[in-house]
């Protein structure tokens, strides 16, 4: 290293190297940090072993931390008369470890990212063996209020391990970012599927519907030409018609002439359209009778075979059909 032009001094109210900056370059991440009163600093030993990859911390702390470097944060704060920091992660018999203990975890830790830290920390101790004390250079900028602290540059080993952090930090933003567009893509894509699969279904069951109303009334015709089948030569005898109904129900019936009324309104649609499917409410309105009569008539007609009930249809109506027999 080159000749600095003024020597580090711990005793200094200032810090020659930000301590989150240093810490950053240490451990490779941003850990929590308590500072107190007398500038030391001291770091909950969990979070120092996660991001070191130290799988059991209370070993890591037991093999690698003498115990005047780790404590509980309920005795370190209450030595300065300051209470608990509030929040869920600080906690009174949390451990936490002072910087030296966090170097001394850096030290044993294998990770990759460490090396250039631990090779600058083994140059400051070379240094210090050959030369009696290690310095640091003075920044090429410095503060220009009156009786400002001198800045010093960062060694180029806790530099370089920044960049190399900051760099692999952004990448995996990057990455992360594209992955969540990825998955944003995937999601509005499988909406757009099931959407289109729930319309396809809504059509094939619009459809099957419409099949099974066609199917019934084929099968109800069917049905009719069966029933009206002669019996000679096994011919089928001539479909019904409005008059021959009428003639039928006359003969079964001797009834009242508001049921001869609701029968000439409904005969004519039983022969076309082989059912009937029109509300109560407006047989009444065609045949000037109430609701009520209209209704009772119709269940006369069913009790005399004249019609049968096949349900309702979709607007609630009920469907009738002629009972041949």
């Amino acid at each position: 290293m080159n000749e600095p032009s003024k020597r580090y001094n711990p005793a200094e109210p200032h810090e020659a190297i930000d301590v989150s900056d240093f810490v950053y370059a240490a451990t490779g991440a941003r850990v929590r940090r308590l500072t107190m009163p007398d500038g030391s600093h001291w770091f909950p030993a969990v979070d120092v072993c996660k991001e070191l990859g130290h799988t059991n911390s209370r070993k890591a702390l037991a093999d690698h931390v003498p115990d005047e470097h780790r404590e509980m944060l309920e005795t370190v704060t209450g030595g300065y008369g300051l209470s608990v920091p509030a929040g869920r992660g600080w906690r009174r018999d949390l451990h936490i470890i002072s910087l030296q203990g966090l170097i001394l975890l850096v030290n044993a830790c294998t990770k990759p990212a460490c090396a250039p830290f631990k090779q600058w920390v083994a140059e400051v101790i070379e240094t210090v063996q050959r030369e009696g004390s290690y310095s640091l250079e003075e920044a090429e900028v410095q503060p220009s209020a009156p009786g400002a602290p001198i800045a010093y540059a960062m060694p180029d080993q806790v530099a370089e391990a920044i960049v190399r952090l900051e760099a692999h930090n952004l990448r995996l933003d990057e990455e992360l970012a594209e992955g969540q567009r990825a998955s944003i893509a995937l999601q509005r894509q499988m909406l757009a599927t099931q959407q289109a699969t729930l319309t396809t279904q809504q059509a094939t069951l619009a459809v099957q519907q419409a099949m099974v109303r066609a199917m019934e009334r084929i099968a109800d015709r069917f049905d009719t030409l069966v029933l009206q089948r002669g019996t000679a030569g096994g011919h089928l005898a001539p479909a019904p018609t409005t008059e021959s109904v009428l003639a039928d129900w006359r003969q079964r019936l001797s009834v009242t002439e508001d049921v001869w009324t609701v029968a000439r309104v409904i005969a004519p649609v039983l022969v076309e359209k082989g059912e009937l499917r029109e509300p109560l409410e407006s047989i009444a309105a065609r045949t000037g009778l109430s609701v009520r009569r209209v209704n009772e008539c119709l269940r006369l007609l069913r009790r005399h075979a004249c019609i049968r009930s096949r349900g309702g249809a979709d607007d609630g109506a009920p469907v009738y059909v002629l009972h041949q027999v």
